[in-house]
């Protein structure tokens, strides 16, 4: 019984434990009312709406953990994926061949949240604006220049073969799909296999000490925030793809949903801590909610009721296990001076 309690105890305090079990049980009471609901159109609809979502979300993790926040991300998306359709509506005017059409859109998708990143980078390690600051204007000017760019409207006239890329073909996964789930494990990899994911949540635990140890932390925070911009402006092409055209609102709320995927993860907002898994997790459970409300008629507006649920009970799970730790140091602490 002992070992029952234990056990049952380590999978309460585990967030990705718990976070898998609130998955499942959301996907077995959508499926209860209705059955429609668990279907590979579903799951592929699932999967294609948090495959936009986990790209910036992971992104937004990577900042998290380091200490700071990303809020141009949704307007990223929105200006990667205008600026790609306008190359790529260009280069199918004059004749280009559509494969070639479309890995020049995605460089430009990429290059353009590499110029944002960038930007990014240089207010907050050179100009030294804090990271909500400075994302707040990179996130104005993205948001403000899509609009002025298309005049409100979509930007399509690309090749026709865009939008059957985003078409699931194997399972739930649509080809970029797959490219995204790779994206997603490499970089998990490197978050926490590699050196650069030790300096990252290094930064985040205490930046002074990681300065003081040896680490460039302003030139590792500009990689980090670049990143966050490609993976934006990935994701811009990948609504791209999805829609057939490029539009202003696409990335519209993009950075809360990105931001409640890393919460509802488990990463702490004071940084040094955060998961890719968790991320993964929390990205699922949003579109999962998104999709099932929908599906059993439910107004898609009590979708953020729910996840400002999912949001509290993250926060006070860590608030729990927080308060753990510290008792069993306290703990640990006096039982060494006895």
């Amino acid at each position: 019984m002992a070992t029952i309690a234990s056990r049952t105890k380590a999978v309460l305090v585990n967030q990705q434990a718990l976070l898998l079990i609130v998955l499942l049980l959301m996907v077995a009471f959508f499926t209860s009312r209705n059955h429609i609901f668990f279907s590979n159109a579903v799951f592929g609809n699932i999967i294609s709406d948090w495959a936009p979502i986990i790209l910036i979300a992971i992104g937004e993790t990577f900042v998290i953990i380091s200490g700071g926040i990303d809020l141009s991300v949704g307007s990223t998306v929105a200006i990667s994926g205008v600026v790609a359709a306008f190359s790529m509506r260009t280069l199918t005017t004059n004749g280009t061949s559509p494969n070639a059409i479309l890995l020049i859109g995605l460089a430009v998708a990429a290059g353009t949240g590499f110029i944002v990143g960038a930007i990014n980078a240089f207010l907050i390690t050179k100009a030294n604006v804090v990271p909500f600051i400075a994302t707040l204007v990179t996130m104005g000017a993205g948001s403000g220049l899509a609009i002025v760019f298309t005049g409100g409207g979509p930007i399509g006239g690309g090749p026709d073969q865009a939008i059957q890329l985003s078409v699931p073909k194997v399972g739930p996964f649509s080809y970029p799909g797959l490219v995204i789930v790779a994206i997603v494990i490499v970089l998990g990899l490197i978050l926490h296999k590699g050196r650069f994911g030790r300096y990252t949540y290094a930064i985040g635990s205490n930046e002074f000490a990681a300065r003081v140890s040896g680490i460039n932390t302003k030139r590792h925070l500009a990689k980090i925030y670049i990143l966050t911009g490609i993976l934006a402006g990935l994701s811009g092409y990948y609504f791209y793809l999805r829609l057939g055209c490029g539009a202003p609102t696409s990335g519209l709320g993009g950075e809360l949903q990105a931001i409640a995927a890393v919460v509802i993860g488990g990463a702490a907002l004071s940084g040094g801590q955060g998961r890719i898994s968790g991320t993964v997790l929390g990205a699922l459970i949003l579109t999962t909610v998104t999709s099932g409300l929908i599906i059993i008629n439910v107004a898609a507006n009590w979708k953020q009721v729910v996840v400002a649920i999912l949001i509290a009970a993250a926060v006070l799970l860590q608030e729990a296990r927080t308060k753990g730790s510290s008792s069993k140091f306290l703990s640990d602490l006096f039982a060494k001076k006895k």
